[in-house]
């Protein structure tokens, strides 16, 4: 892997925004203005904490490199930080982001249930915020709102992603899957969603285990595993969750294929060599094959000593996704800048195609991808644990066919 240089604007344009020049054109410039703020709002504690510092050093590293090209037509990010903790911290911190600090936009969160309260915060104070980390479908449907957006898949996007993969590998039709989903907004919205898959391609449930968050020991689940002895063990874990689950099903021998719907590839570093297994989907990963990948690969494991992870690709994407908007409307106004977004800008992701915001439940669409372990002994470093399928949707696919439809996630835009 290159160790990249200091980047220049040449980097930030590698980066995904071809804004190197646009920072710097007329509109918000006052060279010696105050800092343009955006708050970050992510978990840095509890179960899904090991994410969250993985999206707070990529939001950091995104605004110092737009800093370092001369910010956002002359003016600097001032990136304000914080652990969103739980929906009502959420809530009250993005409060005072908009209300104290005067935030232009918010960027961040991973649980589902926190993004839903930060965007009604954001819907009332007309301030744009984009979700990094949150898969609900019910945050692109029943609670989408006109001024929260998502960087990050929909959970339907993440089933019909890896379910490919399932299909073609004969692990669905007329197979008996058993699931362990996280008991909380998340998890549920997922096992609904796995469901409604696996009944539509002819498969069935053997069971279908709630865990809660704070879960670690996994045996009592492991135990009943072993004696309905079914042909698929589905995870819809999340957070480290997933971590110590694929650890004990390592331990305990197993001898079923695994797979999961929803997935941080920092938690199969986490498993390690011989305990990651199974197949699993993702936004987007440290060995995609592109420009700008390889930049931001390059720049993140210079600083940080290690590569980025997809939870950090999302919350490094918002922040130069916002920047790009304010530097080509000259504005930080949250209308202008929904609206924008909603215009169909196109943005390079670090993929092989740009993505773009659907205007009808503010989705970005981009390009995904299903991963499958490697067996220990031919995992040649500790990061490198994984083989990948091409980017799903493939070339000359419609670039929207895994996101979810009408019927799935119906939005009502207001306000």
């Amino acid at each position: 892997m290159t160790q990249g240089s200091t980047p220049t604007r040449r980097h930030i344009v590698l980066g995904g925004l071809a804004a190197g020049a646009a920072f710097a054109m007329p509109g918000l410039v006052r060279a010696q203005g105050a800092p343009i703020r955006i708050g970050h709002l992510t978990p840095r504690t509890g179960f899904l904490g090991p994410l969250g510092e993985y999206a707070v050093m990529a939001a950091q590293l995104a605004a110092e490199e737009i800093n370092a090209a001369g910010g956002i037509q002359g003016r600097k990010i001032e990136l304000l930080t914080e652990d969103s903790v739980n929906p009502q911290t959420a809530s009250s911190k993005a409060e005072r982001y908009v209300e104290r600090d005067k935030v232009a936009a918010i960027v961040g969160e991973i649980s589902s249930a926190s993004a839903l309260a930060i965007g009604q915060v954001a819907q009332r104070g007309r301030t744009i915020f984009l979700n990094t980390g949150a898969n609900s479908d019910a945050l692109r449907g029943q609670d989408c709102k006109r001024y929260m957006f998502h960087v990050e898949g929909a959970n339907s996007m993440y089933v019909k992603a890896v379910g490919r993969s399932l299909t073609e590998g004969g692990l669905v039709k007329g197979k008996r899957w058993y699931s362990l989903t996280a008991d909380y907004a998340f998890g549920h919205d997922l096992l609904r969603v796995a469901k409604g898959f696996m009944q539509g391609q002819g498969g069935t449930f053997a069971a279908d285990e709630l865990v809660p968050t704070d879960a670690t020991d996994f045996s009592a689940y492991l135990l009943k595993i072993r004696q309905a002895k079914p042909d698929l063990v589905i995870s819809n874990l999340a957070g480290n969750q997933i971590t110590n689950f694929l650890k004990q099903y390592a331990e305990y021998g197993l001898p079923f294929p695994v797979a999961g719907f929803g997935f941080d590839t920092a938690l199969a570093w986490g498993a390690g060599p011989g305990n990651f297994a199974g197949t699993w989907p993702c936004l987007w990963h440290h060995k995609v094959d592109t420009p700008s990948a390889k930049a931001f690969v390059a720049a993140f494991t210079k600083k940080y000593g290690k590569p980025p992870e997809n939870q950090a690709w999302g919350d490094y994407n918002a922040v130069r996704i916002v920047a790009k908007a304010m530097a080509d409307t000259g504005s930080t106004e949250g209308p202008k800048l929904v609206s924008y977004l909603e215009g169909g800008a196109k943005f390079d992701v670090q993929k092989p195609r740009p993505g773009y915001f659907r205007a009808r439940d503010h989705q970005l669409i981009s390009e995904m991808y299903a991963i499958t372990a490697l067996p220990a002994e031919k995992v040649k470093d500790k990061w490198d644990l994984f083989t990948s399928t091409p980017a799903i949707p493939g070339e000359g696919e419609d670039m929207e066919v895994l996101a979810p439809t009408a019927e799935e996630a119906a939005c009502k835009l207001e306000g």
